[in-house]
């Protein structure tokens, strides 16, 4: 088949975010749902888009949802830059609370890009403009020493996404660390060896306190976004924030419903770390 302009949209789509559904894909491109579920099609039995078998266990007896895609082995070349291999993902052995993580992910990214596009908006700068050419798992995943009562360790941080809202008018911008919740990782735990929330809070805590946003990004101000399943998680999430000495105004926290009911996610109210004073991810 002869890729179309828009095809090649499709599939950039799908390469930046590892897994999207139809319904995603098709408020990111637009246009007629039914030639865009068509198109899918023809790109999924064309070899350029795959259909994850972990997705199998969404399908219930009182209905489907929207079908899950992925890169296959022909998109994943037709993207490839000219001289060079990109290599097409395995999506056979991923597994179900990968995806479900994954479609996450990418809830709360298209509401930034959606809000983008509006008048008088921010610029939105994804991870391949804040570093071109680099794998996000080596330019946005760093380590940090972090403490909790005679307790030290080195913990390492890889944000779910990172991107920066720019002034279009002063050129500042907003470093953004996205963290995506499904309520199965505790909050709190005894050691801070083993993974919980707790842990995340601190070492980005950490960054912030020893400067490593401006030395390894550049910036000078940063927030870190959790975007979770459900109100209560949120507000349970922001609780935690309590045990932070400083940079408590760094986070904030939402739920998907609440992002996806918003007129904007820039304007919504999230959840901070004083209950009685919602904050908002754009406030220039």
């Amino acid at each position: 088949m002869r890729l179309t302009p828009r095809d090649l949209e499709i599939l950039r789509h799908v390469a930046r975010h590892r897994f999207l559904n139809s319904s995603q894909i098709a408020t990111l491109i637009g246009g007629s749902a039914q030639q865009l579920l068509r198109r899918l099609q023809r790109l999924f039995h064309g070899g350029h888009l795959d259909r994850p078998r972990a997705q199998l266990s969404y399908f219930t007896p009182g209905g489907t949802r929207p079908m899950v895609y992925g890169l296959a082995r022909a998109g994943a070349r037709a993207l490839a830059v000219p001289g060079q291999t990109r290599a097409s993902p395995d999506n056979r052995t991923v597994k179900q609370l990968y995806l479900q993580h994954t479609l996450l992910v990418a809830d709360a990214m298209i509401a930034f890009q959606r809000a983008c596009r509006a008048g008088h908006a921010p610029r939105l700068l994804q991870e391949e403009d804040l570093a071109p050419g680099r794998p996000p798992s080596t330019a946005f995943k760093w380590t940090v020493p972090v403490a909790r009562g005679d307790e030290r360790r080195r913990t390492g941080l890889f944000p779910d996404r990172t991107f920066a809202l720019e002034d279009t008018a002063t050129g500042e911008r907003v470093l953004c660390f996205l963290e995506a919740d499904r309520a199965t990782m505790p909050v709190t735990r005894r050691s801070l060896m083993q993974s919980s929330y707790i842990r995340k809070l601190l070492a980005y805590e950490a960054t912030w306190t020893q400067g490593v946003h401006r030395e390894r990004f550049g910036v000078s101000r940063f927030r870190v976004l959790t975007v979770t399943t459900t109100p209560a998680r949120a507000t349970h999430l922001a609780a935690a924030c309590e045990g932070l000495t400083r940079a408590r105004g760094l986070f904030l926290f939402t739920d998907i419903a609440s992002i996806t009911a918003a007129p904007s996610v820039l304007t919504l109210d999230w959840i901070s770390a004083n209950p009685d004073k919602p904050g908002r991810v754009w406030d220039a």
